[in-house]
C-alpha cells in the first residue's frame, strides 16, 4: 500500500489469531493433508491426526500399496517424526465413474503440482516453470541431481488429471 499515490506510510498492526506455528501438529497435520490430497494413489479422505510431529493415518485404502503409499508421502513432509498407518485395506472398486469435480483443468493441475513441488522436502517448486496443456505436465528447471529430477517425475505423475509428464529439468551438480 505505501507504493499507492497519496500513501506516505503504513503502520500495519494486523495479528492472526488462532493461527498454528510452523511445525506445530495442526501445520504438520494440514500439510500431510494437503499433500494427500493431490495424489491420485491414495486416498484423500484419509483422517489424519498428529501429536508431537508423530502421524496417525486412518481411512480405507484400495490396497496394501495405496496403504504403504499413503504413509510414505505423510512421512516425507517436514516435522513428521514418524507415522502409524491404522488404515485398512477395503475392497474398493479400483476405478470408480469419475465426478465433475475429479474433472480437473489445466490450470488446477499446474497449481497442484506446484504445491506438490513445495509440500516435499525433497524439490522445489521455486527453481521449475510449470506448463499444463490438456493434462500433459511440462516442467522446466534445475534438479541437483538425477534422483530429484525423478522424484519430481513420480510426484507429478501422481496427480489426479495429469495424463503424462514432460520433464525438461536439467541435472546441476555440485561445482559445475
Amino acid at each position: 500500500m505505501a507504493s499507492l499515490p497519496g500513501v506516505k506510510s503504513v503502520n500495519n498492526m494486523l495479528k492472526i489469531k488462532n493461527a498454528p506455528s510452523a511445525n506445530s501438529d495442526t501445520w504438520i497435520a494440514g500439510k500431510v493433508k494437503a499433500a494427500l490430497l493431490f495424489h491420485r494413489s491414495v486416498s484423500a479422505g484419509t483422517e489424519v491426526d498428529v501429536k508431537n510431529g508423530i502421524v496417525t493415518l486412518r481411512g480405507e485404502a484400495t490396497s496394501q500399496a495405496q496403504r504403504e503409499l499413503t504413509t510414505e508421502y505423510a512421512k516425507d513432509i517436514d516435522g513428521v517424526k514418524d507415522v502409524k498407518n491404522e488404515m485398512v485395506v477395503a475392497n474398493i472398486p479400483k476405478n470408480p465413474p469419475q465426478t465433475a469435480g475429479e474433472k480437473l483443468d489445466d490450470a488446477s493441475i499446474t497449481a497442484q503440482v506446484k504445491t506438490a513441488l513445495l509440500l516435499h522436502r525433497s524439490t522445489s517448486a521455486l527453481s521449475t516453470k510449470i506448463n499444463t496443456m490438456q493434462g500433459v505436465v511440462t516442467i522446466e528447471g534445475k534438479a541437483d541431481n538425477q534422483a530429484e529430477k525423478d522424484l519430481v517425475n513420480k510426484l507429478v505423475s501422481d496427480i489426479n488429471g495429469v495424463k503424462s509428464v514432460n520433464n525438461r529439468m536439467s541435472v546441476h551438480t555440485a561445482g559445475f
